[in-house]
C-alpha cells in the first residue's frame, strides 16, 4: 500500500498499523517457531522450515500486512461511496474473524481497533454512497434516455422509408441504420424489444415491397424482351430487302413498336437493340449505296419527265375530248415507263397531270349530259311547263283586272314575270343539247 493511501486513511486508524515495522511485534524461538507479541502474551503463529529467522518472520509479517491492507482498502472504498453499506458490514465481520484467528506478525490489537472504527465510518459515509448511487442512477437514466433517443430516431427513419421507391438507395440506408442499431447501447429488454419490433417490421415491409416490385419487374422485363425479340427478328428478316420505299416504312413502324414496347432489363435491351440497329444499318447502307448509283439515272429521268410535261400541257385547251383522252393515255403509258425521279419533283408533275385529266373528264361528262335524249326531253318538258304557267297567270291577271281586283291581278302579273325569267334560262339550256 502506498504512503499516500496510508495518509488518506489515517483517520480510521486502519493505515496506522502499516506505519512502522510490524516485525517488532514478533520473535522467532530457537527451534524456529514464530511468535506474535500481544498484550495477553506471546502466541504461536507457526513456523517456516528450511528458512532462517528473518525469512520466517518476514513470511508471517506479510500475512499481517495483507489483512491490514484489506482493512485499509475497505475503509477507502467506504469513504469513496463505492461500496454498499450492507456489503461493507459483511466485509467487517469477515475481517473481524480473520484478525481474531490471524497467524501473522504485527500490531494485532491496533489492527482490530482500526477495524472496529469502520462501522462508524460506514454510517458516516452512507450519505456519500447514497449520493453516488443517485448520481449513478441519474447517469444511467441519462444514458438510457440518450440510447432510447438514438434508437427511436433510427426506428422513426426506418418507418419513414417503408413506402420508398428508391429501392437501391433505401436498401443501402436501411443497412446503415441496422449497423447504427448494433452500435447503439442496449436498453432494458422490454423497451429494446418493442423498438426492435418496429424497426424490424419497417425493414420487412420495405423488403417485401421491394421483392414484389422486382418480381413484377422481372415478369415485365420478360414480356418486353419477348416483344422486342419479335421486332428484332422482323428487322433481321427484311434487312436484305431491295424494296427500298416499303421496307424503309416497315423499319419506321418497327421503330415505333420498339419505343412503345417499354423499357426492359438494361443488359437484355442493349443486346436486342444492338441486333436491331445492325439489321437496320445493313438495310439503309445498302439502300443509300443503291441511291448513289441511281442519282445519275434520276437526273436523266427528270429531264424526260420535264419534256413530257410540255406534251401534257399542250392538250389544253380541249376542243375534242376524245382525241385529247387518247393522247393523254398514250402519254401516261410512256410516263409510267420512265424510271425513278426525285419524289418531290415527280409529285409536283403528277399534280399537274391530274388536273389535266380532270379537265378532260369534265369535258366528256358535259358532252354526255348534252347528248342524253332523256335529259333533253326533260329540258323540253320544263320549257313547256313554264310557258303554260305564264299563260295561266296572264289569264288570271286579266280576269282579276276585269273584276276590279287590282291586288290579285298584281300578284298574278308578278308570278308570270318571274316565270318568264326562268323560261329564258331553260330555253338557253335547251339550245346546248346536241340533236
Amino acid at each position: 500500500m502506498s504512503n499516500q493511501e496510508s495518509l488518506n486513511l489515517s483517520s480510521t486508524g486502519a493505515a496506522s498499523v502499516l506505519i512502522g515495522d510490524p516485525s517488532k511485534f514478533g520473535r522467532v524461538g530457537e527451534d524456529g517457531t514464530v511468535y506474535v507479541i500481544t498484550p495477553e502474551g506471546d502466541r504461536v503463529v507457526g513456523s517456516y522450515p528450511g528458512k532462517n529467522s528473518d525469512e520466517a518472520l518476514a513470511y508471517f509479517v506479510k500475512k499481517f500486512e495483507m489483512v491490514a491492507s484489506e482493512v485499509a482498502l475497505l475503509a477507502a472504498r467506504i469513504r469513496s461511496g463505492a461500496m454498499v453499506p450492507s456489503d461493507a458490514l459483511d466485509a467487517v465481520n469477515k475481517l473481524r474473524n480473520q484478525i481474531k484467528d490471524l497467524n501473522g506478525v504485527g500490531d494485532l490489537v491496533n489492527l482490530a481497533n482500526s477495524l472496529e472504527k469502520i462501522p462508524a465510518l460506514i454510517v458516516e459515509h452512507e450519505s456519500t454512497y447514497q449520493a453516488k448511487k443517485a448520481a449513478q442512477a441519474a447517469e444511467k437514466e441519462a444514458r438510457k434516455a440518450e440510447a432510447t433517443a438514438i434508437k427511436e430516431k433510427i426506428v422513426t427513419e426506418a418507418e419513414s422509408l417503408v413506402d420508398s421507391v428508391a429501392w437501391k438507395a433505401t436498401t443501402a440506408r436501411l443497412k446503415e441504420l441496422l449497423d447504427d442499431w448494433k452500435k447503439a447501447p442496449r436498453l432494458d429488454k422490454k423497451v429494446d424489444t418493442a423498438l426492435w419490433k418496429r424497426f424490424s417490421s419497417s425493414r420487412n415491409k420495405f423488403d417485401k415491397r421491394r421483392r414484389t416490385h422486382f418480381a413484377g419487374l422481372e415478369a415485365e422485363h420478360k414480356k418486353v424482351a419477348a416483344t422486342k425479340e419479335i421486332i428484332v427478328n422482323e428487322a433481321e428478316r427484311i434487312s436484305n430487302s431491295k424494296d427500298w420505299v416499303n421496307t424503309a416504312k416497315q423499319y419506321k413502324v418497327l421503330m415505333d413498336k420498339w419505343k412503345a414496347s417499354g423499357r426492359g432489363k438494361k443488359s437484355t435491351d442493349a443486346a436486342l437493340w444492338s441486333r436491331f440497329k445492325a439489321a437496320q444499318d445493313r438495310f439503309f447502307t445498302a439502300k443509300n449505296a443503291d441511291m448513289e448509283k441511281r442519282k445519275g439515272s434520276m437526273a436523266e429521268n427528270l429531264t424526260k419527265r420535264e419534256a413530257m410535261m410540255v406534251e401534257f400541257e399542250a392538250l389544253l385547251p380541249i376542243s375534242d375530248f376524245k382525241s385529247a383522252k387518247k393522247k393523254f393515255f398514250d402519254l401516261m403509258a410512256k410516263w409510267q415507263k420512265i424510271g425513278m425521279t426525285d419524289r418531290k419533283k415527280r409529285a409536283a408533275f403528277e399534280s399537274k397531270i391530274k388536273r389535266i385529266e380532270e379537265e378532260i373528264n369534265e369535258v366528256e361528262r358535259n358532252f354526255q349530259r348534252k347528248s342524253d335524249p332523256t335529259a333533253k326531253a326533260q329540258a323540253n318538258k320544263v320549257v313547256q311547263g313554264l310557258a303554260e304557267a305564264i299563260e295561266n297567270y296572264e289569264k288570271q291577271a286579266e280576269k282579276a283586272e276585269a273584276a276590279g281586283q287590282i291586288a290579285k291581278a298584281m300578284v298574278a302579273r308578278e308570278a308570270a314575270a318571274a316565270r318568264r325569267a326562268w323560261l329564258e334560262q331553260a330555253q338557253k339550256g335547251l339550245t346546248e343539247f346536241t340533236s
